[in-house]
């Protein structure tokens, strides 16, 4: 190992063109990742942005933004359970926003409680604009949508929502929408708001804390397991990954992404076994001096796979750097990259396998070194 590093040092300019490549796969492979955990993050903010630990909702619901009305006189089924605090209702659902400025989005209307402590409340919001949006048709929507919306105009004519006035009392930043933008409001706003949509007696979901997250658990499971006929439960964090799962499905983005990391691994082995298979053409004659002096050949290839490794380690170690680069150049725009420590594990175990592949292709160089080329 110590003879393969020297090695790597001492003709560090050959070996160059493999460690960029190692380390350009790494780049690609991490910041697509990054960039589609962080795109699908969109997709579960109402979960993550609220105190919740338990969410129930209607059978089988597979995202946040497709749970179907539920009776509210399933709270009796939730209240009472010990480790459970008291539930609360939740409304969510989409809606028609008229502009002022002419036309329409589609967007996705959150209803909750907004007494201090109320599970469903965003935790973004700050005191004032929760007393703000008690006021009858208030929303608040996230600055990033200010524009789509066509809410530019503070003075201006006043916004609908399935043709019901309604007054933008504030913005917050950081929850923009994949689709949808997000609308935030009371529960009784969103009930006005949407009308006949939703039955009186009904809401979408039932939000509670627990005593711990190990309880928000258990109860989740009986819940399920006890009520599987008309209803389910998920804690936060299920509910969230779900989410995001559903959403990086269902799109064929996570293929896509896939795909396009792949091509960028396939690129760095190739040019990673195309530059050892070069460099130990190179060393030819060296290595057909230690096959003469009675050097095994398994340890020459051990050599090369070994160089191989090092390449992929030191390829790594210059990429990480680059990725949270490019991560801080992306928040610039407003671009989560997520390279949580799996993320940044992964691409490493990846990539330094693909190096050793790539030492195992160059191999093949090592079989065709013979002593008796030292005589001609």
């Amino acid at each position: 190992m110590r003879y393969a590093l020297q090695m790597l040092w001492h003709e560090r300019a050959r070996y160059t063109a493999g460690v960029l490549a190692v380390a350009f796969s790494a780049v690609l492979i991490a910041l697509q990742v990054g960039l589609l955990l962080g795109l699908f993050k969109i997709t579960s903010i109402p979960i993550d942005y609220t105190s919740a630990d338990l969410w129930i909702g209607s059978t089988a619901v597979p995202s946040v933004d497709l749970g179907k009305p539920i009776p509210k006189t399933f709270l009796s089924r939730v209240a009472g359970l010990p480790g459970v605090h008291m539930p609360e209702v939740y409304i969510a659902n989409f809606a028609n926003f008229t502009k002022p400025t002419g036309g329409t989005e589609l967007c996705f209307l959150l209803g909750s409680s907004l007494d201090d402590g109320a599970a469903g409340a965003l935790t973004l919001l700050t005191k004032e604009q929760r007393d703000a949006l008690t006021m009858p048709f208030a929303i608040i929507v996230d600055e990033s949508d200010v524009k789509r919306l066509g809410l530019e105009d503070a003075h201006g004519p006043k916004p609908k929502i399935n043709g019901k006035e309604v007054t933008v009392v504030g913005t917050v930043r950081g929850l923009k929408s994949l689709a949808a933008p997000w609308v935030f409001c009371s529960l009784y706003t969103a009930r006005q708001l949407l009308g006949p949509l939703l039955p009186a007696d009904h809401v979408t979901y039932l939000l509670a804390r627990c005593d711990s997250p190990q309880r928000a658990q258990e109860v989740a499971r009986y819940l399920r397991e006890r009520y599987a006929d008309d209803m389910t439960a998920y804690t936060a964090a299920e509910f969230s990954f779900g989410s995001r799962w559903y959403w990086l499905t269902r799109t064929k983005a996570g293929l896509a992404i896939g795909y396009a990391a792949f091509l960028g691994l396939i690129v760095g082995m190739v040019i990673t076994a195309q530059t050892l298979y070069s460099a130990t053409a190179a060393n030819a004659r060296e290595f057909a001096i230690l096959l003469a002096l009675g050097v095994p050949r398994w340890r020459i290839a051990g050599l090369v796979v070994t160089q191989a490794f090092w390449i992929g380690v030191i390829g790594v170690s210059l990429a990480y750097p680059v990725c949270l680069g490019l991560k801080y150049l992306a928040l610039q725009f407003a671009t989560d990259v997520d390279l949580r420590w799996q993320i940044l594990a992964g691409t490493a175990v990846l990539t330094v396998a693909m190096a050793l592949l790539a030492g195992l292709f160059a191999l093949r160089s090592v079989q065709q070194i013979e002593p008796m080329t030292l005589l001609r």
